[in-house]
């Protein structure tokens, strides 16, 4: 016998035609973006147990387990020709860079990451020895930070390679930091350099257009060592936590830099309903990253806004906490938290005024 029906598919119908578009009448995902896709669709939810501390918004998921303690959980999903082009990211790179872009969500609440579960799915041209390659990668970030590779799943592709990656942690219930608690006058702090993987992007494009037309010319990256690998293979900021830890710094908000300062910024404005204004000669920009943004005729600052995937973590402190820090040649103050909501501005080297916009890389978004 057949189940009863719950009423969910009462509409449902086949429908085999391939839309390249959205159909006349339909809102485009172009339209929307990422962020607000995200928005739209997560609007109805909302938590309906009450250990759930946090669901959709943050860098990650947060649940109490009892005794004070609360896991984090978090996932990604990467798509080859959307995310990595394997041209020119080996596979033992793109299975290390899989797992720390996870983490870093993890380190992003103030939490230490325990285990992560993989799926991948790949079409017939991926040999077994080329999965082995990836999970080399996968294993040296599992080594890296000391974390259990848990599970997951395989399945076949029709096109490409894809992989997703679930990462779990744990922290106190006190010490977990969401974006939403940046509070005004507070500090704006950013850990490592950001622009660098950006820099890293453009230069392993061009290796690759030069490639294709002449399959007989090497590419050269001895000048682009740096930002090169910060592009195919970053690292999480845990050591950034355990330095929160040893200094006594609980931060008021925290974001991992995954689509640029601006981005970011933006999330911690609209969480915390404040404002925030930065300087531009205080952003922490890598001399390589410099160098390749004059090749390009790019500012650096445009880098640093709207780059991505440097995964390095924008943090908010206290000004009382400024001491903390200081001297902290890792941790870098580049602006200040203000009390008019979603005001981002940026001050420029020659003392002008300019508002951040989010321009940062977003799935979805609308081209002119």
């Amino acid at each position: 016998m057949r189940q009863q029906s719950t009423g969910i598919s009462r509409n449902f119908a086949f429908n085999t035609e391939h839309m390249d578009t959205a159909p006349a009448g339909m809102t485009p995902l172009g339209q929307l973006g990422e962020f607000g896709l995200i928005d739209r669709l997560t609007t109805s939810f909302s938590p309906r147990h009450q250990h759930i501390l946090k669901g959709v918004g943050d860098d990650a998921a947060v649940v109490q387990i009892g005794n004070g303690r609360v896991l984090v959980s978090t996932t990604d999903l990467l798509l080859e020709g959307v995310h990595f082009d394997l041209a020119y990211a080996p596979l033992r790179h793109l299975g290390y860079k899989s797992v720390m872009v996870n983490l870093s969500d993890v380190f992003a609440m103030n939490a230490i990451p325990y285990g992560i579960l993989v799926s991948v799915a790949a079409s017939n041209r991926f040999p077994v020895e080329a999965l082995e390659e990836l999970y080399e990668g996968i294993k040296a970030a599992c080594d890296r930070f000391q974390i259990d590779l848990m599970g997951g799943d395989t399945s076949s592709s029709k096109q490409g390679l894809v992989i997703s990656v679930t990462a779990m942690g744990e922290a106190n219930e006190n010490e977990v930091v969401y974006r939403s608690g940046a509070q005004p006058n507070d500090l704006i702090c950013v850990s490592g350099d950001v622009g660098a993987a950006y820099a890293g992007f453009l230069i392993l494009d061009r290796e690759k257009q030069v490639y294709l037309k002449d399959p007989n010319m090497q590419p050269d990256l001895s000048d682009y060592d740096y930002v090169a690998g910060r592009q195919l293979k970053p690292e999480a900021r845990g050591d950034i936590i355990q330095k929160f830890r040893e200094l006594g710094i609980q931060p008021t908000s925290m974001i991992d830099v995954s689509d640029g300062i601006a981005s970011e910024l933006h999330h911690i404005c609209r969480g915390s309903k404040t404002g925030a204004t930065i300087y531009s000669n205080k952003l922490p920009i890598d001399y390589q990253a410099v160098s390749v943004a004059e090749e390009f005729k790019i500012s650096p600052v445009t880098f640093a806004l709207n780059g991505g995937e440097d995964y390095e973590l924008l943090f908010t402190i206290p000004l009382s906490e400024f001491e903390k820090i200081q001297g902290n040649d890792q941790l870098h103050v580049i602006g200040k938290i203000t009390d008019e909501p979603m005001s981002i501005n940026i001050v420029l080297d020659d003392g002008s005024v300019a508002e951040v916009e989010a321009q940062g890389w977003q799935h979805f978004k609308q081209t002119e």
